[in-house]
């Protein structure tokens, strides 16, 4: 549309490279435990996301080298791994390595098949596919030695939470990771990929695994053709890509190294991937993490407390003294629950949600068939989930479900409630549906501190469901385990998890299946048929895809009065030539923040909060509070989705004393949403930035936690450091990264936020790397580096952003 007003042709909008877009984050745990879950979830599915479906088909017809993997086939990165990838590209006569960028930050789960890719925006991604080079700044390559072989009980999930705690603390933002060395020759290609895929977890640009025999094995028995694989065998041998025993150890800017053998059965959490938490230390780090969550430490070291911390005790012996007895009753606070006729008491720690979701776990067979044998030990025990859990099933493709139903697991799965309940990311992506009234009520009303234990790749804050405040990564086994217990509260090493039929304690190692029995149930199970048989009519769809009402015609028509997909307003009143770039002047703080500020807290994510601005939009559009739908689901709708843009219930704004979307405008000082405060600053013309700690804007590749931003008017944000991905999609808006010197912040400067902000040696040109000075109206002054890297992104900056600018090159060819 933008390149029609201007008076070009709007057939140059097209992708000239192959794009492949897989519909994968819609669906939402609504239904559960129940044989109907799948069919239910998926028609609400249909209703809620129509209109997004048919813009999407009438796509496939608009534009060239473009497919659609419907809803209901499984999650992007799987059936990237399963079926799309080659490994070797063919292009006419020419070959070359395989590359991808995908608009979720888990592309790199892609990596595992020795294919170079890794997550981007979707501002840049858009670009790419209109010819726009990816520019970086040439990595550091630190390679990651891996030595012998996992033990009994560990599996490729606690590889992967063991490798994402070291290369954290190692620091790779920005940088590639290689694994190599003989542990390599122990690792299963799921193994690989499931290493891979939490590449943005370590903070890793991607982490690589090289071309070698179990590559070649797994791209055969995935059903990719024979001359494909006799491709990459000739070609990576030639070019001295492939890997074998002999290989000479490559050299790198740096090594760390791992003994596979001492990787121990572990969780992550409560609230980031990378804090890693051995399972025998898993009780007494969801006590230390609940007295924080609670009371900040205050009691902390009272002996009666200590003693709880350490020892697992019941906090209220030995007898304490009264002024202590308020306070141990918090942390051991319940709610009585009656469900079905059967009353129980939920307290703190319970977990109410128990999945097995996300490209991380479920492409992976040895720890989905892990799960399926540790069900079924279970039910052969008489054991059972606590009926305050809800469990759910959520495979990354439908091949997993064919390898169950091979072995006859599904059954045990389905008796301790993990029935399907879609092929997408539901729990991971914050789609975990609702919780029970009765559930949410009495958490509600006993301001109970549970959680979910899922077999994801992240738990930040807010992101799986509103009412889980801790919320821990696990092995899909694990998963189950913890929904048969109910609770963090227990040592899993030494507390029985339950009692059998006849009243006798059952633990979980006496359930937990061997590492023989989990290698002799995927020989069984997965065949080379099941992927052939499942991905021979991948881009199908079912008869709700075909039979979707889709508009026809070379431009898409809007529809206004669509509270769905709207036509947004980055290209209004775009001039031909850009306009020079200026200072940024007398701006004010939207807000202040600390380390770790996500994307999930910046970004709009999950369900729409009733009193949010989003929420009044919608109910001023005639949309009734029951049909609100999630952020995920209005993402084509900037007017939601820039009402929630920093609406996250668990964001600390440190210009206000509550949490959530809430500011200060300033000068009157009056507390505002934070989109009722950005529209009044915008309204008197006032620019604003935000002020942050260290890796601000770390988690999911969401654009809009950039065009969110844009929208409300910031024009920069100035922080610590940057996750990648996110700097980039700051750029790709117009809006200015900035890093404050080494050892300064906003707290050792001390500003509070409430001042205004003057950036100067903007209007002389903005070059990478340049040394920008901010004029502060108490009279400080201060250095900042503007995080602009190549000389592609400033051109970007020049231009409002990539995708103007790569409309005006358009224009100009």
């Amino acid at each position: 549309d933008a390149i029609a007003r201007m008076g070009g042709d709007p057939d140059k909008i097209n992708p000239l490279s192959k794009v492949d877009l897989v519909i994968d984050h819609s669906v939402q745990v609504d239904r559960f435990a129940s044989s109907g879950a799948f069919r239910l979830n998926t028609d609400l599915e249909f209703v809620r996301n129509k209109e997004r479906y048919a813009l999407l088909r009438w796509a496939q017809a608009a534009f060239d080298h473009f497919s659609v993997v419907p809803p209901g086939t499984g999650i992007c990165h799987q059936v990237n791994l399963e079926y799309l990838a080659t490994t070797v590209f063919a292009a006419g006569d020419l070959l070359f390595p395989d590359t991808v960028v995908g608009t979720d930050s888990h592309t790199t789960m892609i990596n595992g098949l020795g294919v170079l890719g890794w997550g981007v925006g979707g501002i840049e991604a858009e670009a790419a596919m209109l010819g726009q080079p990816m520019s970086m700044l040439i990595p550091q390559v630190v390679g990651f030695k891996l030595h012998g072989s996992l033990h009994e009980g560990a599996t490729a999930t606690d590889l992967v939470l063991t490798v994402t705690e070291l290369l954290r603390k190692k620091g790779v933002v920005g940088k590639f990771v290689e694994f190599f060395g003989q542990g390599l020759s122990s690792l299963s290609l799921p193994d690989r990929a499931t290493v891979a895929n939490m590449a943005p977890e370590y903070g890793a640009t991607m982490g690589f695994f090289p071309v070698d025999d179990e590559t070649l094995k797994y791209l055969a028995f995935s059903g990719r053709p024979d001359d494909v694989v006799a491709r990459v065998r000739a070609y990576c041998k030639e070019q001295g890509l492939y890997r074998t025993s002999e290989t000479p150890d490559p050299q790198f800017s740096d090594v760390l190294e791992l003994d596979l053998a001492t990787v121990e059965p572990s969780l992550a959490g409560p609230k980031r991937p990378q804090d890693r938490v051995p399972l025998g230390r898993a009780k007494s780090v969801f006590r230390k993490s609940l007295l924080d969550m609670i009371e900040k430490g205050a009691e902390l070291s009272q002996p009666h407390v200590s003693r709880w911390l350490t020892e697992g005790g019941s906090p209220a012996t030995p007898p304490v003294e009264m002024a202590h007895a308020e306070h141990l009753g918090k942390l051991v606070a319940s709610v009585p629950v009656t469900q079905n006729h059967v009353t129980y008491q939920l307290g703190h720690g319970a977990v109410v949600i128990a999945a097995i979701t996300s490209c991380t776990n479920t492409s992976n067979p040895a720890v989905m068939l892990g799960a399926g044998l540790l069900a079924k030990k279970a039910v052969e025990r008489g054991l059972s989930v606590q009926p305050w859990v809800k469990t759910s099933l959520a495979p990354g493709s439908r091949v997993v479900t064919e390898y169950l139903q091979a072995v006859g697991l599904v059954p045990y799965l389905e008796a301790l409630g993990f029935h399907l309940v879609g092929y997408g990311c539901t729990t991971c992506i914050g789609n975990s549906g609702p919780l029970p009234d009765h559930i949410a009520d009495a958490i509600t009303k006993g301001d109970l501190v549970v959680a979910s234990v899922l077999s994801g790749n992240r738990n930040f804050e807010g992101r799986v469901n509103a009412l889980a405040r801790m919320n821990f990564l696990a092995s899909p086994p694990l998963v189950v385990a913890y929904a048969l217990a109910g609770e963090l509260d227990i040592d899993l090493h030494n507390e029985p998890i339950g009692h059998d039929k006849n009243g006798q304690p059952v633990y979980l190692r006496e359930i937990w299946p061997t590492a023989e029995e989990v290698r002799d149930t995927v020989r069984q199970a997965v065949k080379a048929e099941q992927f052939q048989r499942e991905y021979a009519h991948v881009f199908d769809g079912d008869e709700r895809w075909r039979k979707l009402a889709v508009p026809t015609g070379r431009r898409y028509a809007w529809d206004p009065s669509s509270t769905y997909v709207r036509l947004p307003p980055f290209f209004e009143d775009v001039p031909k030539e850009p306009a020079a770039i200026a200072d940024i002047r007398d701006a004010r703080v939207l807000l202040v923040v600390g380390d770790s500020v996500t994307t999930d807290h910046i970004s709009p994510a999950g369900e729409i909060a009733k009193k949010s601005p989003a929420a009044k939009y919608l109910v001023e559009h005639g949309v009734k509070p029951d049909e609100f739908n999630s952020y995920g689901a209005r993402r084509g709708n900037h007017e939601v989705m820039m009402r929630g843009t920093f609406a996250n219930i668990r964001l600390r704004n440190q210009l206000v004393s509550v949490e959530g979307g809430w500011t200060l405008h300033f000068p009157d000082g009056e507390q505002l949403s934070i989109y009722d405060a950005a529209m009044k600053y915008q309204g008197e013309g006032v620019p604003t930035i935000v002020l942050a700690g260290a890796e601000y804007g770390t988690g999911s590749s969401r654009d809009w936690a950039a065009k969110g931003p844009r929208l409300l008017g910031v024009r920069a944000v100035i922080a610590k450091s940057f996750e990648r991905i996110h700097r980039s999609n700051l750029v790709g808006m117009g809006v200015l990264p900035l890093e404050f010197s080494p050892g300064e912040d906003a707290a050792s400067l001390g500003l509070t936020g409430r001042e205004t902000f003057t950036i100067e040696g903007i209007a002389g040109g903005v070059s990478p790397g340049k040394q920008l000075t901010v004029k502060v109206s108490t009279g400080k002054s201060f250095v900042v580096k503007a995080r602009i890297d190549t000389p592609n992104e400033v051109d970007y900056y020049k231009h409002g952003g990539i995708l103007t600018y790569v409309l005006r090159q358009l224009l100009k060819s």
